[in-house]
């Protein structure tokens, strides 16, 4: 039996196709939307269909704007002999909010995950080695996450890439601020350990 008309039940059904949103946040949010005024609607509408219109892949990096090259690529004071590979744009935007790293990025967009059927070519590995063959560089930092498949990846572009005679190097992980070492897996406290830093 629905509780609600058409329309409304076709808006909650539309936001709960979204990832992270379920049935009763997706009622929520469709509520709220009805309840707003419709010019702040059409402008929420606009930019989603704007941003889907307009957004695509840097011609360099392969991370989502909407210029031909992002700000990043396109800084001539960011370190361009220096490339950190990520996962997807989500990471390249957490290393920027440290404001710690001056060099560029390549996004991947996904990690070789063989059980999900996602090989070399489905990722953006081919891009980031026509870059590495046209660029000066001097160090690519891996920096996919420490999952099976980010370690997976990582070690497919290290193959790739040391041939070359560019230095590759790995992000560190381990013990994260804050946790308890008796209550973490043993592979990263292996991993805290290897990479532990003079003080």
């Amino acid at each position: 039996m629905d509780y609600y008309s058409k329309e409304i039940s076709k808006l909650i059904e539309s936001l709960s196709s979204l990832p992270g949103i379920g049935p009763k946040s997706a009622q929520r949010l469709a509520f709220h939307i009805l309840n707003m005024p419709k010019e702040d609607v059409k402008y929420i509408a606009d930019s989603l269909v704007s941003a889907r219109d307009n957004v695509h892949y840097c011609k360099v990096c392969c991370t989502l704007t909407d210029q031909d090259i992002c700000p990043i690529c396109s800084n001539p004071k960011r370190n361009h002999k220096q490339i950190m590979v990520v996962e997807d744009t989500r990471d390249l935007a957490a290393y920027e909010k440290t404001g710690k790293y001056d060099g560029t990025y390549h996004v991947l967009h996904g990690a070789i995950s063989p059980m999900q059927g996602i090989g070399p070519s489905e990722i953006r590995l081919k891009e980031l080695m026509v870059r590495l063959q046209s660029e000066d560089v001097e160090e690519v930092i891996i920096a996919t996450n420490s999952s099976l498949e980010g370690e997976t990846t990582a070690m497919y572009i290290s193959k790739m890439v040391k041939p070359s005679g560019i230095k590759v190097t790995r992000i560190a992980s381990g013990v994260p601020v804050g946790g308890d070492i008796e209550n973490i897996d043993e592979v990263t406290l292996l991993r805290a350990f290897e990479g532990r830093v003079d003080l």
